[in-house]
């Protein structure tokens, strides 16, 4: 097989001690991430978004998962197309220490992290800010609608979600190789830096989403907020403040069902459905 290193049998092995660091939750798995530049990406569907891309410098399976004719595939493809690969064999018996997927097909894949970027002045176009949401699926769920939506610039400020942990990854279900990420940003660094204006949803606005469409044909910023507190005062202070409609019996939206709403709004308005 393509670069293959024979098959690891120990669980101290040194590289499945860096995927179970580099998968593990909050804090340390960010800082395990950011320190080695490395991510964990796992399942089918993840390494198919990725083939051909040379920042996925590692794919590991087991023996028994090239029996399976789609991984057998990424596999071919992506050593055709990035001959540089290394693919690893992993006893079956260990997948269990690694993995997060149970009764998934065993295939997973290491991928170089470019180093992180700031935002500089005059970041042109459009743009979405995630303004500290912490929850994982939230964070990815958002990315997968940016993309779909042809918003590819992400500005994260502190606090938000990594958005490389294994949740963020699996919620966004590939949208990563194709977005550009602004992490931990100021707010500062968000309001002095970002061309397009400011759009902050927020339940007391004057503005309704569905009146703004005139707005919308130009390049924007769309600002989404923590969970539990929303849009920071400093953005909304430097924001127009858009509300979404709903029964006033909802106290609000869920943010990546706001985001969603908001994101397919524009398209609309710019007469993007046929994109």
């Amino acid at each position: 097989m393509h670069n293959s290193k024979g098959v690891i049998s120990s669980k101290e092995n040194n590289l499945l001690k860096r995927i179970r660091q580099l998968q593990q939750a909050g804090s340390k798995g960010q800082k395990a991430r950011q320190e080695s530049q490395l991510a964990v990406m796992e399942g089918i569907h993840l390494l198919q978004v990725w083939q051909g891309d040379p920042r996925l410098q590692s794919i590991l399976i087991t023996p028994a998962a090239l029996t399976n004719a789609e991984i057998a595939a990424i596999i071919d493809s992506h050593c055709e197309q990035c001959p540089e690969v290394e693919i690893q064999l992993v006893d079956e018996s260990l997948w269990s220490s690694i993995t997060e997927l149970e009764r998934a097909p065993q295939i997973m894949g290491l991928v170089r992290l470019e180093p992180p970027k700031n935002t500089s002045k005059n970041l042109l176009g459009d743009t979405i800010v995630l303004d500290a949401i912490q929850d994982a699926g939230n964070v990815g769920t958002i990315l997968r609608t940016a993309l779909a939506c042809h918003f590819n610039q992400i500005v994260c400020t502190a606090g938000t979600a990594h958005i490389w942990s294994p949740k963020v990854l699996r919620a966004a279900m590939g949208a990563h190789r194709y977005l550009t990420f602004y992490e931990a940003q100021s707010i500062d660094a968000v309001t002095s830096n970002i061309e397009a204006p400011l759009l902050a949803t927020t339940m007391s606005a004057e503005h309704s989403l569905y009146s703004i469409e005139a707005s919308l044909q130009k390049p924007v910023a769309w600002v989404f907020g923590n969970e539990g507190q929303g849009v920071s005062p400093k953005l909304l202070g430097q924001a127009t403040l858009i509300r979404v409609p709903q029964n006033p019996k909802l106290e609000s939206l869920n943010v990546a069902s706001t985001a969603a709403v908001c994101l397919y709004e524009t398209l609309r308005a710019r007469g993007q459905f046929n994109s």
